[in-house]
C-alpha cells in the first residue's frame, strides 16, 4: 500500500488503485488519481505526487532531488472522477483522443497521439478515453465519430476535430485551440 507523505508517496506493499486512480502508460512511470499525477523518480525508484496545479512546472524527487521528467506519454482515462479533476484543475491545455477498440482508423492514430505527447514539451497534457470504457462521458461530449480530438483549456471545449491525423496536423490542430482569442 502506498501512502501520502507531504507531496511524496511512500511504497509499503501494494497500490490501491481504487475509483479515482488512472495508470499512465509510458517509459515515466507515472500514474494519475483524483488529486494530481504520481510519477516514478528515474533515478532512485520514489513516487512523487505532483498536484494538478503544479502541472508543467518543473519538480524535484523528494528523495534524491533529482529533476521529474514531464509528461511525454498520453494518459489512458478510465475514471470519470479523475477526468473530470484533471480537466478543472490542470493550468495546462488537455488534448483528449476518444477511441475505440474496434475503429481501425483509431489504432492507426495511436502512434500519431503518443509522438504529440512525447514532443508537447510540457505545455499541454495529452490523455486517451475508450469511448467502450466511459459511454457516459462520450455521450457528454457528443462524440459522434472515432476518433474525435477534443482540446480542453481551463475546463473549457476550446477545439474539437474528427478523423485520423498525422502527428504534425493533430500538433497543429492543439495549437490553433490554445492560441489566446
Amino acid at each position: 500500500e502506498f501512502f501520502k507523505v507531504g507531496h511524496r508517496i511512500k511504497k509499503t506493499g501494494h497500490l490501491p488503485i481504487g475509483r479515482a486512480g488512472l495508470i499512465l502508460k509510458g517509459m515515466n512511470a507515472t500514474r494519475l488519481d483524483g488529486h494530481g499525477v504520481i510519477k516514478t523518480c528515474p533515478t532512485c525508484g520514489q513516487m512523487n505526487r505532483v498536484s494538478f496545479g503544479h502541472l508543467g512546472s518543473a519538480t524535484r524527487c523528494g528523495r534524491c532531488k533529482t529533476e521529474l521528467p514531464g509528461l511525454d506519454s498520453p494518459i489512458d482515462i478510465d475514471d470519470e472522477a479523475a477526468f473530470e479533476s484533471l480537466l478543472e484543475s490542470s493550468p495546462l491545455p488537455v488534448l483528449v483522443d476518444f477511441w475505440a477498440d474496434w475503429c481501425g482508423p483509431c489504432k492507426m492514430m495511436a502512434p500519431e497521439v503518443s509522438r504529440v505527447a512525447s514532443r508537447s514539451g510540457g505545455k499541454f497534457v495529452v490523455a486517451k478515453m475508450n469511448t467502450e470504457g466511459l459511454p457516459l462521458l462520450a455521450q457528454r461530449f457528443n462524440i459522434h465519430a472515432l476518433p474525435s480530438l477534443l482540446v480542453f483549456s481551463g475546463g473549457t471545449e476550446r477545439g474539437r476535430t474528427e478523423g485520423a491525423r498525422p502527428a504534425a496536423e493533430i500538433q497543429r490542430f492543439v495549437e490553433r485551440s490554445i492560441r489566446p482569442m
